[in-house]
């Protein structure tokens, strides 16, 4: 972690001993138009659970924090913070965020929270988690995790998107593991990666809903369908994918979980893009 991370804080945090941190950006990735990746430094004192999420803003012109939730993209060991983003024009905070340059100053809350976390589902053989846009950011933070390996036979990632452009955060990141020195050996055989697009021609296509109602995500994957005794599921993406969602995981039998009552399936209800 960086050694000045904790003293750099803003003048509202000095004021507040709960108000956010002032960090570090250490660096920026554009993938298209749409889409960005950041890196900020982390205080010694901030801690969190794979797959949560916490305030992320930039502060006004009249001296006051504009903040909005932010998967955490990096994994719970990492010594730095990861974030991706998406752009949005007349956004108050994404239309000045997707200006950051290293060097930059970005505010972070200091209390991370969420239901996308292993221990909000019980026990199974094999973990699904479904993304679209940005929401595959909390995804990106437990494929990191040696724990979710630990605790899984078979991790399977969905990540759809309009374009072809829009994946190349999700597949280079995944590519990437089988050489990462913590998780490597452990992704082998474990994990895939299934990217589809909606609107651009590619090589697979569907909105991941259909792709489960037909069986096709299933027979492409050779698994069985949805099963409450082995299968467990995380969402994350735009409100009306999460609801269709969750209407097929309770037609499949599954029960919502939560961090005080973990079952088979869990939901980002703070997350919708």
């Amino acid at each position: 972690m960086s050694a000045d991370a904790p003293a750099g804080q803003t003048a509202a945090a000095n004021a507040n001993p709960n108000g956010p941190t002032e960090e570090t950006v250490l660096a920026v990735e554009h993938f298209t138009d749409r889409l960005f990746r950041f890196r900020i430094t982390r205080p010694r004192s901030f801690r969190f659970r794979s797959g949560e999420f916490v305030m992320i803003g930039l502060m006004k012109d009249d001296g006051k924090p504009l903040l909005r939730a932010y998967s955490v993209a990096s994994p719970s060991w990492d010594e730095e913070l990861e974030f991706y983003s998406i752009k949005v024009p007349d956004g108050p905070l994404t239309s000045r965020l997707e200006a950051i340059q290293p060097g930059d100053k970005v505010l972070l809350g200091r209390k991370p929270t969420g239901t996308l976390v292993l221990d909000a589902l019980t026990p199974g053989k094999r973990l699904y988690m479904f993304s679209t846009g940005t929401g595959f950011a909390p995804f990106a933070s437990l494929v990191r995790d040696p724990d979710t390996y630990e605790r899984y036979e078979q991790v399977i990632v969905t990540h759809t998107c309009r374009d072809v452009a829009e994946l190349t955060y999700s597949k280079n990141l995944i590519a990437a593991l089988k050489d990462d020195p913590l998780v490597g050996e452990m992704v082998d055989g474990k994990l895939t990666l299934y990217a589809t697009t909606t609107r651009q021609p590619s090589e697979r296509m569907g909105r991941i809903t259909s792709l489960i109602e037909s069986g096709q995500l299933f027979s492409d994957l050779g698994v069985p369908p949805l099963d409450p005794t082995t299968d467990r599921a995380m969402m994350c993406g735009s409100m009306e994918m999460i609801q269709d969602l969750k209407a097929l995981m309770l037609k499949a039998g599954l029960t919502e979980g939560s961090n005080a009552a973990p079952a088979e399936f869990v939901i980002e209800k703070a997350f919708a893009g």
